[in-house]
């Protein structure tokens, strides 16, 4: 009768870590000013670098912040104010993060998470208001995602821990798509386990097979966790922010299929 997807948006259509990891620094900035007032040219250049390499780790925005400030810390000793900062390499980032590093550092930093992501929206509102080329200019929709979009004959929805209206604004801006609102669950539409769960039990999508396509493994296995979500074709896009480790272990898991971005758009269209 048809086909159903649920897309993922920061790095499954679009690529968004330069502008994630610049508002981050901006954020970064005002948290903690007396550790960012001693950063060069140089040491903020090797931090955007490296937010790349550790974005596959980030499951929300505001986590960004936290990673901006433990690179500081990392790469200039001198402005070391977290102990454990001196032991730690970007691999162990890649490796521990979730459970290991990040409640560490909440606790150590006496972080709030809702004020993290306040002021991490904040930000982007800010920029997205006084310089909305500057802030399109940081984001990029992978090739061909866009026209996938706009001439696919399923029925499309984004299920993404981005806030809703920063997705809405870069389809319009960039994709030139007006993608309607209600179709886009963001930040606060609670766990993507759940949202999956509400779209398959609307009467009007009886029939259809379900596809959610995601580039986070972690994710992935919490769908394969639930008895619930069994009719879901499960994807993980090689081009988002994973690593090779990860896709490599996607392979092993008879749910996963693992999908270059050809392919994808292929599907979608």
């Amino acid at each position: 009768m048809g086909h159903l997807y649920a897309l993922d948006f920061d790095g499954v259509l679009c690529d968004s870590c330069g502008e994630s990891s610049i508002s981050a620094v901006k954020a970064a900035q005002i948290r903690y000013p007396e550790l960012f007032a001693g950063m060069d040219a140089a040491t903020e250049t090797w931090i955007l670098d490296t937010m790349r390499v550790v974005r596959p780790v980030v499951e929300t925005g505001y986590e960004n912040v936290l990673l901006v400030r433990l690179l500081l810390e990392i790469k200039a000793p001198h402005l070391r104010k977290t102990l454990v900062a001196g032991k730690l390499s970007v691999d162990d980032i890649l490796a521990d993060w979730e459970h290991g590093i990040k409640p560490v550092l909440m606790k150590e930093w006496s972080e709030n998470k809702e004020e993290l992501v306040d002021l991490f929206g904040k930000v982007r509102d800010d920029w997205l208001e006084h310089d909305l080329r500057g802030w399109i200019g940081a984001n990029r929709f992978y090739p061909g995602t866009a026209d996938a979009l706009k001439f696919s004959s399923s029925t499309l929805f984004i299920v993404t821990t981005k806030q809703a209206r920063f997705a809405s604004a870069l389809l319009r801006e960039i994709g030139g798509i007006d993608f309607p609102m209600d179709r886009i669950y963001g930040l606060g539409s609670g766990p993507k386990v759940e949202v999956l769960k509400k779209l398959q039990e609307r009467p009007e999508h009886e029939g259809l097979t379900l596809h959610f396509v995601e580039d986070r493994l972690a994710t992935l296995r919490n769908v394969i966790k639930t008895p619930a979500l069994d009719n879901w074709h499960l994807y993980l896009g090689t081009w988002g922010y994973n690593t090779q480790s990860e896709r490599d272990e996607a392979e092993s898991i008879s749910r996963i299929h693992v999908v270059d971005l050809p392919d994808f758009c292929a599907k979608l269209k």
